[in-house]
């Protein structure tokens, strides 16, 4: 078992844990770091044994690609070839940030772990201090899926990554709570003016559309299509093929007029805890008091969504902890971050939906 080091960003001696941690990084070792978005675990991209060590941690499947992080746009020379000019818009607009854009790969830059085995590479420049500042002091790419097992709901915070991978990797950078709380937008750009969303993330379809008025978005709706054709072909994104974000207990997304959302879930939780069951409702501020179940969170405001995805993961693990063996989740609203919160909602509930 591996010795798990802890470095805390914003201590006196921050730089000498970042500088400790891009050692490691450079050595072949793996070491989770905070962005914008989630808790990433990192490797040198370049490096097989290392990325390897990725998959193996966390369980991850070999057919789901890496996302590499760098910390300047001039890291893409050499990794990707000459950027189409709707490519260079989106990095000027979203860069750093929660913006992961597919690009054709220059074969050999990346170790086919990363890309597995795809002609394409997901890059993009986290927008967190203590991120840039361990990429740079790194000075290679960095591949890094979320730091949790996979198909667990990914971490938002450092204690999370213990939870999940305390001596299975050699460190973390404890930089707080994460901003964002959902993974980064992944996109491919289709021709020269077409923007496919591969999985939604912390950039919403609107602010793409804003960023390049002429381009065409396509947007998938937040449904998990389980099982589907696309889900046959080889992923080019994380998120589109397996069941991730997942707690242990047995999850519903509950649709429809809150009036009828909230009498549905209210009749199955009795239900359950009369079958002896412990229950979890997940709802917005506005009803959570409205439940009677042995566990009620709030995500908050229904008119603050990107409060409600920065709570999300936090929220499943909470479940976890208390044991909550039944869920139901209050859907939301999928215009700007919603279709991302929707998204992670059904993958967490392995698409199980009710309308009411």
């Amino acid at each position: 078992m591996t010795t798990t080091k802890m470095w805390q960003a914003d201590s006196p001696s921050s730089d000498t844990g970042l500088r400790e941690a891009a050692d490691l990084l450079r050595a072949g070792g793996l070491v989770a770091f905070p962005t914008e978005t989630v808790y990433g675990l990192g490797a040198d991209a370049r490096n097989t044994t290392a990325v390897g060590r990725i998959f193996a941690a966390k369980g991850r499947p070999s057919d789901n690609p890496l996302i590499v992080h760098i910390a300047d746009p001039a890291q893409l020379e050499g990794l990707v070839y000459p950027l189409p000019p709707l490519a260079e818009v989106l990095m000027k607009r979203f860069w750093p940030g929660p913006l992961t854009i597919v690009l054709p790969v220059v074969p050999g830059a990346v170790s086919p772990l990363v890309t597995a085995g795809l002609d394409t590479v997901g890059v993009r420049m986290p927008n967190h201090p203590s991120a840039l500042r361990l990429l740079r002091l790194a000075g290679c790419p960095v591949a890094a899926p979320s730091a949790n097992v996979s198909g667990r709901p990914s971490p938002t915070e450092a204690r999370h990554v213990l939870d999940d991978l305390e001596g299975r990797i050699d460190g973390v950078v404890d930089g707080g709570a994460c901003g964002v709380g959902l993974e980064s937008t992944v996109i491919q750009l289709t021709g020269s003016d077409e923007i496919r969303i591969l999985r939604p993330g912390g950039v919403t379809p609107e602010q793409l559309a804003q960023a390049a008025p002429g381009a065409r978005i396509d947007a998938p709706s937040a449904k998990a299509e389980t099982g589907s054709a696309a889900e046959a072909e080889a992923p080019r994104s994380p998120g589109m093929k397996y069941a991730h974000y997942a707690p242990r207990g047995e999850m519903v997304v509950v649709d429809g007029e809150p009036g009828a959302v909230a009498d549905y879930i209210r009749r199955v939780t009795s239900n359950a805890r009369a079958r002896g069951e412990v229950t979890g409702v997940l709802a917005f501020e506005e009803r959570v008091h409205a439940y009677d179940a042995d566990a009620a969170l709030s995500y908050g405001s229904a008119g603050d969504l990107e409060h409600a995805a920065a709570r999300l993961y936090a929220a499943l693990r909470t479940f976890d902890e208390l044991g909550v063996q039944r869920i139901w989740a209050e859907a939301c609203d999928e215009r700007g971050i919603g279709l991302a919160l929707m998204n992670r909602l059904l993958k967490a509930a392995g698409g199980r939906k009710v309308l009411v």
